[in-house]
């Protein structure tokens, strides 16, 4: 009786208009639908599917603050430091975790803040940091690791530069990395400003509210593709109509023309071939 008291006060399960206040232990294993959470007296809804996973809302949430604001990631994360190692996916296996946001610009009071929690920092967190010994050490005994990309396909001597200190080795990690000559990532190919204003639009390839694609240019001039009428990650340049997002290696976008006018793009994934038309 004292264990079903307990998940009584933390865990209810909705199964009416009213809801209920307190369940037995087989309602709690055989509840289907939705799980309410009481953390002080608000109740917190997760679908039970996921429960005990932490909800993809709140990763969301912890990752993009880590890139601009350190006030709101402490409210989230200093009740509950697990969270300083939530990663979510921008798009087509774009990976980044919250210390890999702070890390590409170069918020190291971000970073500091996120290690003290229990984030694990990697080589673009010390390249951010101008940490020149501890990059250069890593690259002697992994010397691929020069060549790999972080978030949003940004290259280690990107990262190094976003992070530019005057109180650490920056400048001379910068330096080293210059040298090397390929710890800048791939060369893309130019977008001239008047042909990216041809792919921009809306895509459609079904009858969903969301089913479709647009491509937006932002306030920093670069051409983004994201889902219907949000923004993305960037597209970037590896032929003619033809892209890759934000560096992912597997993945290509390409548009179709007619009379020189777009009319459609082409998204080619690992086992997916999808076509979406201009609308």
């Amino acid at each position: 009786m004292e264990n079903n008291n307990l998940i009584s006060r933390r865990v209810l399960v909705k199964s009416s208009v009213l809801g209920i206040i307190s369940v037995s232990f087989n309602n709690v294993l055989f509840g289907k639908d939705i799980l309410t959470k009481v953390e002080g007296n608000r109740p917190v809804i997760m679908e039970s599917e996921r429960y005990p996973a932490i909800t993809e809302e709140l990763a969301n949430e912890v990752v993009a603050v880590s890139h601009f604001d350190l006030n709101k990631l402490k409210d989230l994360v200093d009740k509950r430091p697990e969270l300083a190692n939530a990663a979510w996916d921008w798009g087509f296996g774009d990976w980044e975790t919250a210390i890999g946001a702070a890390s590409h610009v170069g918020r190291n009071d971000i970073i500091e803040y996120l290690i003290s929690k229990g984030a694990k920092p990697d080589i673009f967190t010390f390249a951010a940091l101008g940490s020149y010994t501890i990059v250069k050490k890593m690259i002697k005994y992994m010397p691929v690791l020069r060549k790999t990309l972080g978030p949003h396909g940004i290259s280690l001597l990107q990262h190094a530069k976003n992070g530019e200190s005057k109180t650490r080795d920056s400048k001379k990690l910068i330096e080293y990395l210059t040298k090397l000559g390929d710890a800048d990532g791939f060369a893309y190919q130019t977008i001239a400003d008047d042909e990216k204003t041809k792919y921009v639009g809306d895509y459609k390839y079904g009858e969903g509210e969301f089913d479709g694609f647009s491509v937006k240019v932002n306030s920093r001039n670069k051409l983004l593709f994201g889902k219907l009428g949000r923004f993305g990650g960037s597209l970037l340049k590896i032929g003619e109509h033809t892209f890759t997002y934000n560096g992912a290696p597997s993945v290509k976008i390409s548009f179709q023309t007619t009379d020189d006018q777009i009319v459609s793009l082409t998204v080619s994934e690992p086992g997916l071939t999808l076509i979406a038309n201009r609308i």
